[in-house]
């Protein structure tokens, strides 16, 4: 597994800066961000196979490592599960290894894709962009810190409701440009007549 693939982790990061704590997707993230405790880890994989070894690999390094550390995880994979539909093939059985090692109750799985699509919905319903991203993305969470969040926040039910009156004000040709933008690194140089 790469775990330092620089572009990769780079644009991973501007997605969770511009969208997901910028629109405040989740109100929940920008902690964890800000104290630098997210890890995001780069697969290498080029098939779900040795992608499932990848994940198994960050499940145990985020069960054994100390919550200061790191918070949560980012298993970005670029080069495999391009298609929705394989994606979500590969979330049971990601799921099924969670259980397997008896962490179902400690660890739980959050899913992005640049094709994100939820149930019943349309392609380019607004919605579906609260779980689009650069790339397909299996997101590692501590249980016992979710429910801790969502304890001390004064109403998570409207946080989707929210999400959902943010995007569609947005509209999905904003959201498709800001994500694609995410790619791209700043601009250092604002005036393009400079050296």
């Amino acid at each position: 597994m790469i775990v330092d693939d620089e572009p990769v982790r780079a644009t991973t990061h501007r997605w969770l800066t511009r969208l997901v704590v910028g629109l405040n997707l989740c109100p929940f993230a920008s902690a964890p961000l800000r104290e630098e405790t997210v890890r995001i880890a780069v697969s290498d994989a080029r098939e779900p196979q040795t992608l499932m070894a990848d994940l198994l690999e960050e499940i145990l390094r985020l069960h054994g490592t100390d919550l200061g550390a790191i918070s949560t995880t980012l298993l970005v994979t670029p080069h495999t599960l391009q298609t929705f539909d394989d994606f979500n093939a590969f979330l049971g059985v990601a799921e099924d290894s969670l259980r397997a090692l008896d962490l179902d109750g400690e660890l739980q799985l959050a899913s992005f894709h640049p094709d994100y699509r939820f149930a019943g919905s349309a392609p380019g319903d607004p919605g579906n962009y609260t779980n689009r991203s650069p790339y397909p993305i299996l997101h590692l969470l501590r249980e016992a810190e979710v429910s801790r969040a969502v304890t001390h926040h004064p109403d998570p039910a409207r946080i989707y409701r929210d999400n959902i009156r943010r995007l569609e004000a947005l509209g999905v040709e904003h959201l498709g440009a800001m994500l694609a933008d995410c790619h791209h690194p700043p601009d250092d140089n604002p005036d393009p007549g400079l050296e």
